[in-house]
């Protein structure tokens, strides 16, 4: 089964490694003590190697006499546990200890006189063997084997003993600790249960972003996850604005094609063109709607000849106004942008000057234009003699379905249109008084 929660995880297999180290610590420790039974035990045995050592005679003749009285009382008692031998070296058995009658002999190993040797028997028993060199009163040297064992059953106690204390201990300590682990991993994990909830909570939409406080590590991770949700509201939007952005394009074509409904015959071309004209709105919309901001250049387009078309369908649609362009732009003005883009900016600047003009509307292009710092390679310039717009109202017309007089027909999205498509591009959109014709000015800066 596949583990998807990552606590689980965390707990799991912080969980395996604990369990791993009380294990080893277990075998270790236990090990630990088992050695350290053995060598007190050896120590012990030693000394009762040499209590047996003090009290040994060897007589005149060569033979080695041992009292009936001993001083450990454990070695005149059968059964005791506690046995004591003596060998001559590579021969039979010298001497047994009262206790260890009717126990089977343990045979020493060849030991070089002066060594111990500490082995555990076939007979489950823990022995110490001392090889010693004794000489007579004839100076003829003897070599013996004093032999001292003791059942393991009591070092087995001890470790047993020792187990159990130690892994109750573990045990109560494993879980204090996996307690205390359990505790350390949610609160690790707290910033990671805070996100998610945000998240939640923007799914819900109780919010619109990640706004806590993160942990360092998950601040890169909250930023773009708030880029990612900007980015997508910003397509939807766009492509909600799309359909009004739609209708707006299509109100100039729209106006010409009713102005021509009377006499069809006589205007077929121009019928013509404003339907090519408006095809080519829809599809510049749509492909607008579905892209993500990113201006891209696809080739040149001639600025002038845009103006020029623009003014022409204009001179149709306020034939009644009389309106005078003044256009002063290079012949031909090759510059690499969307052809629809430039179409729109120009298109709702001149419309708009058109609609609030009394005569003149002014169109400049200048190229190569400085702004402070800046260099851009464009300028253009929409102006009229019309009654021009407050200050205070500037900001606010750039806001999608405001108008700066509610008398004049439009959808109030022209320069909203206009202002997002030049700061998609990475231009300046600046408006002010005209100071040559008294009415509004609108400076178009594109990079």
């Amino acid at each position: 089964m596949q583990i998807k929660s990552l606590s689980y995880r965390l707990f799991f297999s912080a969980g395996l490694v604990l369990a791993a180290f009380f294990a080893l610590v277990s075998v270790v420790l236990e090990q630990g003590f088992r050695e350290s039974a053995e060598q007190a035990l050896q120590e012990k045995l030693q000394v009762y190697v040499y209590s047996l050592l003090s009290v040994a005679e060897l007589k005149s003749s060569g033979e080695l006499s041992m009292p009936t009285s001993l001083p450990e009382p454990q070695f005149a008692t059968p059964g005791s546990g506690l046995y004591g031998f003596i060998h001559r070296a590579k021969q039979n058995l010298l001497w047994r200890s009262p206790s260890a009658i009717g126990l089977q002999v343990t045979l020493p190993p060849d030991l070089p006189p002066g060594n111990f040797a500490f082995l555990l028997t076939e007979h489950d028993r823990y022995a110490l063997h001392y090889a010693v060199i004794w000489k007579n009163m004839a100076g003829v040297e003897h070599e013996y084997i004093f032999t001292v064992t003791e059942d393991a059953q009591f070092v087995r106690n001890q470790v047993e003993r020792f187990r159990k204390t130690l892994r109750g201990w573990l045990l109560a300590l494993g879980l204090v600790l996996i307690l205390i682990q359990l505790i350390l991993l949610r609160w690790s994990l707290k910033p990671l249960r805070l996100i998610v909830t945000d998240l939640e909570a923007i799914e819900q939409g109780k919010k619109t972003h990640l706004d806590g406080n993160y942990a360092t590590e998950l601040k890169g991770l909250a930023g773009n996850l708030n880029a990612f949700i900007n980015s997508e509201r910003a397509h939807l939007e766009r492509y909600r604005n799309a359909l009004a952005d739609l209708a707006h394009s299509l109100k100039t074509p729209l106006s010409i094609l009713r102005g021509y409904a009377e006499s069809f015959s006589a205007n077929s071309d121009s019928v013509k063109e404003q339907i090519y004209r408006m095809d080519e709105i829809v599809e510049y919309q749509l492909q607008r709607a579905a892209a993500k901001g990113q201006h891209k250049t696809t080739g040149t387009v001639d600025l002038s000849l845009v103006i020029n078309k623009i003014k022409a369908s204009l001179d149709k649609v306020y034939i009644n106004k009389n309106i005078t362009f003044d256009l002063n732009m290079p012949e031909q003005n090759l510059i690499y942008y969307e052809e629809g883009d430039l179409y729109e900016i120009a298109g709702n600047l001149m419309d708009n000057a058109c609609k609030w003009c009394q005569r003149t509307v002014k169109v400049s292009v200048t190229l190569n234009e400085n702004k402070g710092r800046r260099e851009f390679a464009v300028l253009l310039q929409v102006e009229d003699d019309g009654t021009g717009i407050p200050p205070d109202k500037l900001a606010e017309i750039l806001k999608r379905g405001v108008r700066a007089d509610e008398n004049i027909h439009g959808h109030g999205i022209g320069m909203a249109v206009v202002y997002e498509l030049v700061s998609l591009m990475g231009g300046i959109l600046e408006g002010k008084k005209s100071e040559t014709l008294g009415g509004m000015k609108w400076n178009v800066y594109l990079p």
